[in-house]
């Protein structure tokens, strides 16, 4: 049996739900959207929730409702998945980033600080900062926003990882550090829509500038439009915007999974502190948490003390993978990528993000991970370290 390093839990009641949305008349723009909206806003405490069809399309309003265009620059970590970075570009604004912290392998605060000193002298300051909250921990976000109160760039976080988690005793999502807070909704994320995503913030002005770029810029609200309305049939194109809709077949999954997500946090947090214990003797790096955090649990990454074991970590991965294990790699830095490359990115401008990934591995994490899988989990890495 293959064991994947992320998947989805669907119960009875995930597909009831989608089976009702399919027997209404209300396949897409229907009610279940603001029902899903509703209750995410219910889970973090934000003001605002717009639902779409992937984090990465939340990404990219995210930034459009900003103002964030060409001759801007936003800055996020190495350490994340492109969307992260790319957002940035499809507006035409430049991209760089900031090293990571070695403990908790989100971006730096105390690199960031630093970054924004010299930037400032050069006239070279973002718009834009796009903390990652990798695995579901959350950033130092009240450094961070500290810093945006100080250096003048909005906030937008990237908790794609992390609904469920808290920062602070509050939960992640509230955006009380930040301008605008990402969620997704992909199979391997802490609930699943399928595909899907979500833009929260407690601005009303940005809420709407987010809920008209997501579909086409259209708007039948006559406080938005320039003129009044002929008839009922109204509706008027008053920004740019995309068809980023969600469907209510995906918004009725997501409702259905958000009645577990407590479910589904606990249960990865059992599964991490069994890692902790059953790997404790192992020449490995296990995951650290910060005492200000409660991480959704995204992701279990360990990293290989490759000093003290007799392989190397592509070894240790095809090992594993040759044993129908599916550990993963979460991620390659961006900066490497060839795309960023052609910006001036080379190895060693990140140090810290750059040995991470000489030494990372992602191994099994989900709610439907069994004792009995995650004991091979963890007899086959033993194997691998030790052969």
């Amino acid at each position: 049996m293959v064991i994947r390093y992320g998947q989805q839990d669907i119960n009875q009641g995930d597909i009831d739900a989608v089976i009702s949305v399919l027997r209404s008349v209300n396949l897409t723009q229907g009610p279940t959207i603001q029902h899903f909206e509703d209750g995410v806003r219910a889970v973090t405490g934000a003001r605002h929730a717009i639902a779409v069809n992937s984090a990465t399309s939340a990404l990219h309003i995210a930034c459009l409702a900003l103002d964030l265009g060409p001759g801007d620059w936003l800055w996020t970590t190495p350490n994340t998945f492109v969307a992260s970075a790319n957002c940035a570009r499809y507006c035409g604004a430049q991209v760089d980033f900031v090293d990571i912290d070695p403990k908790t392998y989100n971006l730096s605060a105390d690199a960031l600080e630093a970054k924004l000193v010299e930037a400032g002298k050069a006239g070279k300051l973002p718009k834009v900062v796009v903390p990652v909250h990798l695995t579901g921990q959350p950033c130092d976000m009240a450094a961070i926003h500290a810093l945006g109160q100080k250096f003048g760039f909005r906030i937008i976080e990237d908790a794609s990882h992390a609904i469920g988690g808290s920062y602070n005793g509050e939960p992640i999502g509230n955006c009380r550090y930040s301008d605008i807070t990402i969620f997704s909704f992909h199979p391997v994320k802490i609930i699943t829509t399928a595909e899907g995503g979500m833009a929260l913030t407690n601005d009303d002005a940005l809420a709407v500038r987010l809920g008209l770029l997501r579909s086409h810029g259209i708007t039948r609200d006559p406080e938005l439009m320039t003129a009044a309305p002929d008839g009922p049939w109204s509706y008027e194109q008053v920004a740019l915007g995309y068809n980023y809709r969600m469907t209510d077949m995906q918004a009725a999954l997501g409702v259905s999974q958000l009645k577990r997500l407590t479910e589904f946090v606990a249960r990865r947090h059992e599964i991490a502190a069994r890692y902790g214990q059953l790997l404790s003797d192992l020449p490995i790096t296990l995951p650290w948490q910060h005492p200000d955090s409660h991480s959704a649990y995204h992701l279990y990454v360990i990293r290989l003390q490759l000093d003290r074991i007799g392989t190397g970590r592509r070894e240790v991965f095809e090992y594993m993978r040759d044993r129908d294990i599916l550990v993963n790699l979460h991620y390659i830095p961006v900066h490497t990528q060839p795309y960023y490359r052609q910006f001036g990115f080379k190895e060693g401008d990140f140090p810290q993000a750059e040995q991470y990934y000489r030494e990372a591995i992602s191994i099994p994490m989900h709610p439907s991970l069994s004792e009995a899988d995650q004991n091979f989990v963890v007899e086959v890495l033993r194997e691998a370290i030790v052969a």
